[in-house]
């Protein structure tokens, strides 16, 4: 019996010798992203992953690594944990988007005072949470998060990447960042920046095609209602004005009165179509539709998704398809259907 406890014992000091073993690797790992002599550039999340992997095309000179997994989705309230900090605490540049997306920031900034931060938002104007515009704040670096820096600002909606023209724009400051901390390398920054650019307002030229068909037909531009504020983006881009917003998560609990209230909101404004996101707004969308004539549109808030190069591309062209689709029938034209 003395011999069989002795065993176990030794045994469950393997299996933990071994298993811290392999930790101490996986942060050794980690903390070694400059062991080949290449700047290192940290994002924040998804969609200013994407853009930076495009920026930095197939330059050898900097190595990107992403702090959240591409299914984290929004970094509202994301948790750093210790690997995390591991990986920013050997970064050359972070790149995140702003605006308050990242709470963690802070965090960040008081941990590594001299960590050189870029927000791909700066200089664009964010919404507000009722669609209007807020006056954003940027900084640059850690030390330049003070107090006002430290919190996003009342009502700021920061979900700028979901407007095909200010995504652009977050792919230029994001050209400008990386070609400050590698300089040698920034007429190839620039250059894919441009290119990858071009093929997002390909997309942009296909909103405004939407946007001159709907004005036509219908003589003006309808209201809708939206069940993630990172659409009141989408409804901006498209010149559809928000009747109402209702932001819907894992967490969010709607109550009869609030269902009662949206269905007003339809009745009153004659919304013809809503913006949900089919994870949350599922329960919400098949209520609207049964007790009204408003059409719900399922759309990707592009905030998860694969590590290729195109997949930002192809996530937002899948929206416009069901966007192009859906003002079709609303608005009845025959014989239309989506790109193929």
């Amino acid at each position: 019996m003395r011999k069989d406890k002795y065993r176990f014992v030794f045994c469950m000091l393997l299996a933990l010798s071994l298993a811290g073993g392999i930790f101490t690797k996986a942060y050794t790992d980690l903390g070694d992203g400059n062991r080949e002599g290449k700047l290192q550039v940290v994002t924040s999340f998804y969609p200013v992953y994407i853009a930076a992997l495009n920026v930095l095309g197939s330059t050898q000179s900097v190595s990107l690594q992403n702090l959240s997994e591409p299914q984290a989705g929004c970094l509202h309230d994301y948790q750093l944990a210790p690997q995390d900090m591991v990986l920013i605490s050997k970064a050359d540049l972070f790149l995140v988007n702003g605006g308050g997306i990242e709470g963690f920031l802070a965090e960040v900034a008081e941990a590594y005072p001299g960590l050189a931060i870029a927000e791909t938002t700066e200089g664009i104007e964010l919404l507000g949470e009722s669609g209007s515009h807020a006056h954003g704040h940027s900084h640059t670096g850690g030390e330049g998060l003070s107090d006002a820096g430290r919190e996003n600002e009342e009502g700021e909606n920061a979900h700028a990447w979901m407007d095909t023209r200010l995504y652009a724009r977050m792919v230029q400051n994001i050209a400008e960042s990386i070609s400050t901390l590698d300089p040698q390398n920034a007429a190839a920054y620039q250059q894919n920046a441009d290119a990858y650019c071009q093929e997002i307002e390909a997309l942009s030229a296909q909103v405004s095609e939407i946007q001159a068909y709907v004005s036509e037909v219908s003589g003006q531009m309808p209201p809708v209602v939206i069940f993630h504020e990172a659409y009141a983006y989408v409804a901006g881009q498209y010149g559809f004005e928000t009747a109402y917003c209702m932001d819907l998560d894992e967490e969010r609990q709607v109550s009869a009165r609030e269902v009662a209230d949206v269905l007003e909101e339809i009745s009153a404004h004659q919304v013809p179509f809503a913006f949900a996101e089919e994870l949350y707004g599922k329960d919400m969308g098949d209520a609207v539709e049964a007790e009204s004539s408003c059409s719900v549109c399922y759309l990707d808030p592009l905030v998860r998704g694969g590590y290729d190069a195109g997949s930002y591309l192809s996530a937002m062209q899948e929206n416009i398809d069901k966007i192009k689709q859906l003002v079709y029938d609303v608005y009845g034209r025959e014989g239309a259907s989506c790109r193929k």
